[in-house]
């Protein structure tokens, strides 16, 4: 079996991808995966990092409104999805699975084309346009919100295996001696997504002072592009975290944002957050959080209300209160879902074959 997987841009549409290319293998060693997605994207680091083929077509953004772009979309369209169908048909790809992103436009209409068969998975609150258009051509379509996603079906993050196999529990000493934390003070984990967040840096900066006073540990994520802080007694920050599962282990409350890949595996770990969505676009972080903040899971506060006041009196709240912290992270636990790769698989494999 041939399969590709199309996908590219950010990491939310990646790595759902690269976890359910690893499913497949899994589940069927024998098949071939390569991943089609653009130049320019984070495909280029992510997806050779993990052991497959990239394969590139020009990514094409599809206007929202109006504009000078427009005049351009038709033959800009209509080279990336030609160089597409070539590689399709070259490769005799037997089933194509789309996770979003601009770059996957041209593998959906080359699937289209070719009459290869199409599975799609939207893991965002609000449908990207991309997938809505790949939608059309499919009756396999998989979102972890259907409801906003006319004829899908339910279906969670696909988490990677090191994260969905993960016992915070069982590993928690371990994770805390290979960060060089103290195994018995209370631990905080700040991350913003791959590229950090300023808000949430500043917020932090504000606090760490009365947090590290207090015995807090604090193990921060704060992004590549942003300056990096100096590091202090108890206070450990870093431009990114490759183990995010020991990251997981060694902690005892998350501060982040709520993009979609970063609220399936907290729930799916059961590790309690306060989750800060994204202040622009339509709302769908704050979407993503409020199923496990509902459950009692998490706390959900606003871009603007982020304050360094806030956050002290927050997390020394919950630092001290072990019985709410151990509640949050049985109600979070009740919402993850850690084998949405494997059932992701499982239906690619099947449609592939022809059943």
């Amino acid at each position: 079996m041939r399969i590709v997987l199309a996908a590219g841009g950010t990491g939310g549409h990646i790595e759902p991808a690269l976890n359910v290319g690893d499913a497949i293998r899994r589940l069927d060693p024998s098949a071939s995966v390569f991943v089609m997605g653009s130049e320019r994207g984070l495909e280029s680091a992510l997806v050779p990092a993990r052991g497959y083929e990239l394969v590139t077509v020009p990514a094409v953004p599809l206007p929202r409104r109006p504009n000078g772009d427009l005049a351009l979309l038709g033959p800009r369209l209509l080279t990336a999805v030609n160089q597409a169908t070539r590689i399709m048909s070259e490769r005799q790809v037997t089933v194509a699975v789309g996770f979003g992103g601009y770059a996957a436009v041209p593998a959906y209409l080359a699937a289209r084309r070719t009459h290869t068969p199409l599975v799609i998975h939207e893991a965002n609150a609000t449908p990207g346009i991309a997938n809505k258009l790949g939608a059309r051509f499919t009756s396999h379509v998989y979102a972890v919100f259907p409801e906003l996603m006319r004829g899908s079906h339910s279906m969670a993050v696909p988490l990677r295996s090191a994260i969905s196999h993960l016992d915070r529990t069982k590993v928690r000493d371990q994770a805390r001696a290979e960060l060089g934390l103290d195994p018995q003070a209370p631990v905080l984990l700040v991350f913003g997504g791959s590229q950090g967040a300023a808000r949430v840096n500043a917020a932090l900066s504000g606090a760490l002072p009365s947090l590290l006073q207090a015995g807090v540990q604090v193990v921060h994520a704060y992004g590549a592009r942003n300056a990096a802080p100096a590091s202090l007694p108890g206070y450990f920050p870093m431009a990114f975290i490759d183990r995010m599962d020991l990251a997981y282990a060694a902690s005892d409350l998350a501060l982040t944002r709520a993009g979609a890949m970063t609220c399936g595996e907290l729930a799916a770990v059961g590790l309690p957050a306060i989750y800060v969505p994204l202040p622009i676009g339509n709302g769908e972080q704050r979407r993503n959080a409020t199923p496990v903040v509902d459950a009692g899971g998490g706390l959900l506060v606003a871009d603007g209300a982020l304050t360094a006041e806030w956050l002290t009196e927050t997390v020394l709240g919950l630092m001290h209160d072990g019985e709410r912290l151990h509640s949050m992270s049985a109600a979070a636990s009740g919402q993850g879902v850690r084998d949405a790769d494997e059932q992701l698989a499982r239906i690619v494999l099947k449609v592939g074959g022809g059943t």
